[in-house]
């Protein structure tokens, strides 16, 4: 409970707009570097990426090569304190990470291995807690980590309930939150789990939305990535060739086309088109794939009286075959590519997608070398976080940590300003009474008191986040003491939910909050109410 080709990143920051101090961070399980290049374009400098695939580590060594400390090691034998030593540091501003998520992937439900009484115990389902011993040593302000959405229902949600549970045993004030890629600017259909803890002595709320990239347009679709590309066959194309620079003028009359090659892929910035060698199918894939429309399934081909070559059986074959449609973001790019693109047809050429289009599709520049072996390519980019989405929460932390995040009080009408509790004892004043009230009369309560129990609860409770409040799972009796509280109301330290952190007698007053919050009958600043989170903690402080 919660008491090959070096690059300089051109970064979408202007020098007004950064800190003074220019904020670090630290990516663990970097891959081949989409998070590490996203937080560079947001302004980042990175201390140190870490990997322990040897391949991954070089190809983001070729193409970020400026940053000092990039380390093929792995991070259940490589203690914290060897990084700092190597580093110089003691503590970083941010540490991002996004580990193994074959463990949690909805995809292995198939099979009952993420859930139910078939639930195998993968070990990357750990890994999770090398990334927090990290933050347990270098005490960032903010972590974030990335992994896919089935962390959330694995093992009933134990492992989503364990990360965030041991992140506020750290000192973190922890929420999760789902990103739409696609929305982002990333011509996929992608959405992905974000976990974002706070240090609970920074002052303020992460906030649930994270807004797009300058050089982003939200809902870009799949055409964008694709339609400068020289066309090519089934098993043709080489590693390395010349641009087609009259499709490329032709495909900048698009506005945003010519935004997602120019901005999002620096077309300009690469001398060379690499990777675009499409893979060779079998005849009787070829003939399959040319039954299929743009946009269609072979799923939705069959139920339409499409018969295809592949000896199916109809329970099972569904969507072996999918060509996706320009006219829309593409299916999520996931590491299986490296076995087949059976999923990946291209819209309008009778073929899979290549390594290039499908960096592209993640938002990966075109100046980004990946490796001559195609395989390791498309595992590389498949397990790749976007580099727009790690720019967006880059982005999101600048200005979390910075000036925007601080309420200007001036701009409130004081009519409106929330009342804030002098102690602690006054804090529970407000809140007792409303604790017995049931749902139904919650709703007669007037605002004026709901709000001060509200602001009680921020006063009181510095480690919890306002998003969580209406988080189910797991309940859980085991919390440290907070003695003028339990002696008080011991329900207000437990039970407690072991995935958010919240107290089970105060969900009813934040669902009410939230009620009236989605009537707009509360403003933003009154649920996220900073000045009562800060003055809980001064008080605690002056008080010890």
């Amino acid at each position: 409970m919660g008491i090959c080709m070096s690059r300089e990143v051109n970064s979408c920051v202007s020098d007004g707009d950064k800190q003074s101090k220019q904020l670090n961070f630290i990516d663990l399980f970097c891959g081949c570097g989409g998070f590490t290049l996203g937080m560079e374009r947001a302004g980042f400098k990175c201390l140190a990426a870490i990997d322990f695939n040897a391949e991954a580590v070089a190809t983001l060594q070729a193409n970020l090569s400026h940053i000092k400390h990039v380390i093929h090691r792995d991070l259940t034998a490589f203690p914290p304190v060897e990084l700092s030593e190597l580093i110089g540091v003691k503590h970083v501003d941010v540490i991002v990470g996004g580990p193994p998520c074959q463990g949690f992937s909805t995809a292995r439900q198939v099979d009952g291995a993420n859930h139910g009484k078939r639930l195998t115990d993968d070990p990357r389902r750990h890994l999770y807690q090398e990334l927090l011993k990290y933050v347990g040593f270098f005490t960032p302000k903010v972590f974030v980590m990335e992994n896919v959405l089935g962390i959330k229902t694995a093992a009933g949600g134990e492992y989503f309930s364990r990360v965030q549970s041991e992140a506020r045993a750290l000192g973190y004030r922890v929420h999760g939150q789902v990103e739409d890629a696609w929305e982002l600017g990333v011509p996929q259909k992608r959405r992905r789990q974000l976990i974002i803890g706070t240090r609970v002595d920074i002052p303020g709320y992460f906030l649930p939305t994270l807004k797009p990239s300058p050089r982003a347009i939200p809902r870009t679709q799949l055409g964008a990535a694709l339609g400068d590309l020289p066309a090519i066959r089934a098993g043709s194309g080489v590693d390395e060739c010349d641009y087609d620079h009259a499709l490329r003028a032709e495909s900048m009359l698009h506005k945003v086309t010519r935004n997602y090659l120019t901005k999002v892929l620096e077309v300009e910035q690469a001398a060379k088109l690499t990777k675009h060698v499409a893979r060779p199918h079998s005849d009787r894939d070829l003939r399959d794939f040319a039954r299929l429309n743009e946009g269609e399934s072979s799923a939705v081909a069959m139920r339409n009286g499409v018969e295809f070559e592949f000896p199916y059986d109809k329970s099972s074959f569904k969507d072996r075959y999918t060509r996706q449609s320009r006219f829309a973001p593409c299916s999520t790019i996931v590491a299986h590519l490296s076995k087949d693109g059976l999923m990946f047809i291209h819209p309008t050429q009778n073929r899979s997608l290549t390594p290039r289009e499908a960096a592209r599709i993640q938002s990966f520049p075109d100046w980004f070398r990946f490796p001559d072996a195609r395989t390791h390519s498309f595992r590389m980019i498949g397990n790749a976080v976007p580099p727009l989405i790690a720019e967006a929460v880059g982005l999101a932390v600048t200005s979390f940590l910075g000036e925007e995040n601080s309420v200007k009080k001036n701009d409130i009408e004081s009519e409106d300003m929330m009342q804030i509790p002098k102690n602690e004892i006054e804090a529970l004043e407000w809140l007792l009474p409303l604790l017995d009230i049931e749902s139904r009369g919650l709703r007669q309560v007037s605002n004026f008191k709901l709000k001060r129990g509200w602001a009680a609860i921020l006063f009181l409770y510095s480690g919890l986040h306002p998003d969580g409040s209406c988080e189910r799972g797991c309940i859980s009796n085991d919390v440290e003491d907070y003695p003028l509280v339990s002696s008080v109301e011991p329900r207000l330290l437990k039970p407690y939910y072991k995935l958010s952190g919240w107290p089970v007698v105060l969900v009813p007053v934040a669902e009410e909050v939230w009620r009236r919050f989605d009537g707009k009958e509360y403003c933003e600043h009154e649920i996220y109410c900073s000045d009562a989170q800060v003055a809980g903690m001064n008080y605690r402080t002056c008080a010890a």
